[in-house]
């Protein structure tokens, strides 16, 4: 008996093109929180605070306000920036830690409140690297002929699941979101991705507890670190995989316009401009000074702001860097919209 030939299946076809950032758009919580209003619980000072994180004042939202509701306000404006229609989105990507829920997806509910359904949407757990990371799947999914434009969104409310008498974190975080349109281009305008994780320090920044243990009475988890730790990892590893980024792309810091951190510390900012050699013609992101660190939300905001700040910089290079708890990483340079 003859073998019968087993059938084929067709595949998505392979598109041949580059792409980029074509919109952004920002939302900050409303509320400004400056140091001397979170002192108190933690005995510490505004001074104290200035002079290890940088930090004056930090942006949070109102009780009534959720991550999703940012997130909302940033995609619509990174939506008419880009000139495109929500139903022109082929996919949705919302990096997150602070989603009131654990399921369904705040992909999803974004997807449907900008007007972008039936487009896949799903969630992704990155942390302070979430960004950089729904911005190497979105170049993906686009040269893989998956999807035209991806929005691309990081979006926090840390002010829900931070313990005010908690001295490591505390009186670093703040509340916003940031969003991205990313579409095809003629021109490269997306390096490829530098990225992974060190789950031999999973515990450096994390919970204080889990959802299990609550079934037994625990305190809701809030956030925690081990600031130490993460200062070093973040100053000494996180600089080579700038650098690799930079390779990566081809290029060299001096042909930068703009050099976008994950906003996690005004110090660590510092520090990494200093190892990375850049010269005083290169835009430092510094959101942190009066917005806190937002999460997976802070690059995506540091940006908005500096094109706010200095339209000039629109068309150029910007080394964009997130890490965070995992430990994960991930950085790329990209073309500024």
């Amino acid at each position: 008996m003859t073998a019968q030939p087993r059938p084929t299946i067709q595949t998505a076809p392979v598109v041949e093109r580059f792409t980029r950032i074509w919109g952004l758009g920002a939302a900050r919580g409303e509320l400004d929180v400056p140091n001397d209003d979170l002192v108190g619980p933690i005995d510490s000072s505004d001074e104290w605070i200035r002079q290890r994180t940088g930090i004056v004042t930090r942006k949070r939202a109102g009780a009534d306000v959720d991550a999703v509701d940012l997130a909302t306000t940033a995609s619509l404006e990174a939506i008419a920036k880009a000139g495109i229609r929500p139903e022109q989105i082929g996919i949705v990507l919302v990096s997150t830690v602070s989603n009131t829920v654990q399921t369904p997806s705040m992909a999803a509910l974004l997807a449907d409140r900008i007007g972008a359904n039936p487009a896949p949407a799903y969630d992704i757990s990155a942390a302070c690297a979430g960004y950089t990371y729904g911005i190497a799947q979105a170049d993906s999914f686009i040269r893989s002929g998956l999807a035209e434009y991806v929005l691309v969104v990081g979006a926090e409310k840390l002010s829900d699941i931070v313990d005010p008498t908690d001295r490591s974190i505390s009186f670093l975080l703040g509340d916003g979101a940031g969003a991205a349109i990313v579409g095809p281009s003629d021109t490269p305008g997306i390096s490829a991705t530098v990225w992974g994780s060190d789950g031999s320090n999973w515990d450096a920044v994390g919970m204080t507890g889990t959802l299990k243990s609550m079934r037994d009475g625990s305190a809701w988890p809030t956030l925690r670190q081990d600031g130490q730790k993460v200062f070093r990892w973040a100053v000494w590893e996180m600089a080579k995989v700038a650098k690799e980024a930079l390779d990566r792309a081809g290029i060299t810091a001096d042909q930068l316009a703009a050099f976008i951190p994950h906003q996690a510390n005004m110090r660590i900012v510092d520090e990494f401009a200093k190892q990375l050699g850049l010269p005083d013609t290169v835009a430092i992101a510094r959101d942190i000074e009066t917005t806190g660190n937002t999460s997976a939300a802070s690059i995506p905001l540091a940006t908005h702001r500096l094109l706010e700040e200095d339209p000039s910089l629109s068309g150029g290079l910007a080394l964009q860097i997130g890490f965070g708890a995992g430990l994960v990483f991930g950085a790329q340079v990209v073309v500024l919209p």
